[in-house]
This record gives C-alpha cells, sequence and structure tokens, in this order.
C-alpha cells in the first residue's frame, strides 16, 4: 500500500474533486459488497486459496490500469476490479488462518494470530508508506508504480498457500448463500450484533484513513511529511494489534464505542495540529478492536460458512461505507471537514452502542 499516503493527492492530480474521489470510494466499497457474499461462499466451496489466488490477480489487474490511465472513468473501471479482487480476499484471509489453527488443535490462539497477522501488515503498510510519502515528491504517479510491482508477487505467493483439510459441506447453489444470511441474520442474534458493530467500528476506521490526508491538507502539511505519517498511524495500529489478545475485558465493546464517539468530537472541535492526537487514538482503537472482532466471529461461526461469515462483515462495512462516502466528501467540498467528524461520531456511537445494548441482553 505505497500509494496510501498520497492516494488523494494523486486522485486531485489527475483532474478529480473530493467529491468525485469519495464517488470512487464508494463504487470501491459497493463493489466489495456486491461481490463479498458470492467471494465468501466461493471460498468455502472451492477454497481458501484459490479465492486469495484470483483476488491477488484482479488487485494486480486494478492498479495496472492506475499505472497507465488516467481520468474518473477508467479510474472507475480499476475500482471495479479491485473491488472484486479484495471481496475475494476478504474472509477468505482470516477463514484459511482460523481452520488451519483449528486443523492444528490450536484455535485458542487465534486471536494472538490475527493480531500478530494484522499488526505485521500494518506496520509493513507504515514502512512501505514513508517510502510512497518520499517517492510522491519526485512524481505522484511513482508511488503507484512501484506499488503495482509488489501487488504482482502476491499471485504467486497466494498460489503457494496449503489449504487447511476442512471439509465444506454447503450446497454448491446460490440458494445455500441466502441460508447462511438469513440463519445469521434472522436466527443468530448474537453473531447478527456481532456484525452490526463490526460494520459500525468498520466505518469509523475505514473514514478517518480517506479523511487524514483531506485534514492534512486543512493544516498546509508539506508534502514529505504525509509518508512519515501515514507510517507512524498504521505502526502504531500494527503494534498494538499485536498485543490486542491482552485486551480481554467484559466492558471492551462499549469502551471502544465511548472512546470512538469522544475521538470523532473532540477531532471535529479541534482542526488543528492538536486535533491529530484523536486520529491516534482512533487508529489504537483500530488495532485493539479488529482481532478481537473477527475473533468473536469466528467463535460463535462454523468452518464449512467461516468464509461467508466473515464476508458478510465485510459485506456489510462496504455497503454502509458505499452510502455515506459520496455525501461526507460533499459536505467537506462545500462546507467543513469538521462537519464529517460529527455525523461520523453520531452513526458510530449511536449503533455500536445498540449492538452493546442488545449483546448484553442476549
Amino acid at each position: 500500500m505505497i500509494v496510501m499516503p498520497i492516494i488523494v493527492l494523486f486522485f486531485e492530480e489527475h483532474g478529480l474533486s473530493l467529491t468525485q474521489i469519495m464517488i470512487l470510494q464508494a463504487i470501491y466499497s459497493l463493489s466489495v459488497a456486491l461481490f463479498e457474499i458470492p467471494s465468501g461462499f466461493f471460498a468455502d466451496i472451492y477454497g481458501r486459496r484459490l479465492s486469495l489466488f484470483y483476488g491477488s490477480i484482479f488487485i494486480f489487474s486494478g492498479n495496472l490500469i492506475f499505472s497507465f490511465f488516467s481520468g474518473f472513468n477508467e479510474f472507475f473501471v480499476a475500482e471495479i476490479l479491485l473491488g472484486l479482487g479484495y471481496s475475494l480476499v476478504s474472509g477468505a484471509d482470516s477463514a484459511i488462518i482460523y481452520d488451519s489453527l483449528l486443523e492444528m488443535k490450536q484455535d485458542k490462539d487465534y486471536t494472538k494470530i490475527e493480531g500478530r497477522n494484522y499488526g505485521i501488515g500494518n506496520i509493513s503498510e507504515g514502512l512501505a508508506g514513508i517510502l510512497g510519502g518520499f517517492l510522491a515528491v519526485t512524481s505522484l504517479n511513482l508511488p503507484v508504480y512501484i506499488q503495482t510491482i509488489v501487488i504482482f508477487f502476491s499471485i504467486p505467493i497466494a498460489y503457494s498457500l496449503v489449504e487447511p483439510k476442512s471439509s465444506y459441506k454447503l450446497a454448491k447453489n446460490f440458494n445455500s448463500i441466502l441460508l447462511v444470511v438469513k440463519e445469521t441474520f434472522l436466527y443468530h442474534d448474537k453473531l447478527k450484533w456481532y456484525i452490526i458493530y463490526s460494520s459500525a467500528m468498520g466505518v469509523g476506521t475505514l473514514s478517518i484513513a480517506w479523511f487524514v490526508q483531506p485534514f492534512l491538507l486543512e493544516l498546509d502539511t508539506p508534502l514529505v511529511y504525509y509518508g512519515i505519517i501515514w507510517a507512524s498511524l498504521n505502526i502504531i495500529t500494527g503494534i498494538i494489534s499485536y498485543y490486542s489478545y491482552v485486551f480481554k475485558n467484559h466492558n471492551l465493546l462499549t469502551y471502544i464505542s465511548l472512546l470512538m464517539f469522544i475521538s470523532f468530537i473532540s477531532l471535529g472541535l479541534n482542526i488543528t495540529v492538536y486535533g491529530f492526537i484523536f486520529i491516534v487514538f482512533i487508529y489504537i482503537i483500530r488495532g485493539i478492536i479488529t482481532p478481537n472482532l473477527r475473533n468473536l466471529i469466528n467463535i460463535n461461526s462454523t468452518s464449512e460458512r467461516r468464509a461467508t461469515v466473515l464476508s458478510l462483515r465485510s459485506f456489510m462495512i462496504r455497503i454502509s461505507f458505499a452510502l455515506i462516502a459520496p455525501v461526507l466528501g460533499y459536505i467537506t467540498d462545500l462546507y467543513s471537514i469538521s462537519y464529517v467528524f460529527y455525523i461520523l461520531a453520531f452513526l458510530i456511537g449511536t449503533t455500536s452502542l445498540l449492538a452493546v445494548y442488545k449483546l448484553n441482553n442476549q
């Protein structure tokens, strides 16, 4: 993810407004959402390794378009390819970890392993961000070229993975997908509210990732610092995530909801260098909650439908973000970024606290 620290600037360099940028992100999220559940079902039937392999090919293809084409329409196609690719990866990646541990009778270590996996990924993204920031000083296109080359290597790596010997019992038809969705949201209240809570947190962390750069623009931050700042945020998330398994408390979800609400409100009130403290808080929350929520969802699911259920989680996050992202971009263009943070505080706070209330009354 070398391009992420300057992705908004890259799009603006190619003539896009912030509203158009957020429309593209909505298209990406909508693409992930539409493909998410079928791709999770594909991983449950044909294997996680194959799902990761095809996903890597589509992600590489999307980055190729960013590298050699320009304009809203071309980027529109690239976002759809990325959406398909990441939907094939999403769910299958956590499922292959959990089922591998289950096969080795080490499933109790999942939160620790997923935390390390998520942590190493964020630290890697952070280090790549430093490189991206420095490369962008030479050219805003250069980080995209380098990222595309790096992503190519995910294809042979995905192909080389070892599939766990889990038994996939779902029938190979679309009705089976509907059955999993129906059982999750109608008959499994605990799993349903974990997914809803997870979607609220996901919208919050996705939104802050896209609004860090507009926030830095408000502060007239020099371009060379974008990569360092992005790196610092992701390394903080990575370190916290690496040790996320130690954050075990009966009221953890409540505390996280309140901290997220307070952080977004405080951020809206402080569009200054001091406001950056609250961005750091949100990245810390991300490191704590992501592996723990994935573990709670895995515990309440079964191997034969694990990837589909994890994809349902991602579907909820992506469809929610797809609906809200263009609105947030429009508000920023027309009014102020502060209003965006107030809206996010209200949406995330009310949804997550409702989910906590429902989970506590199971």
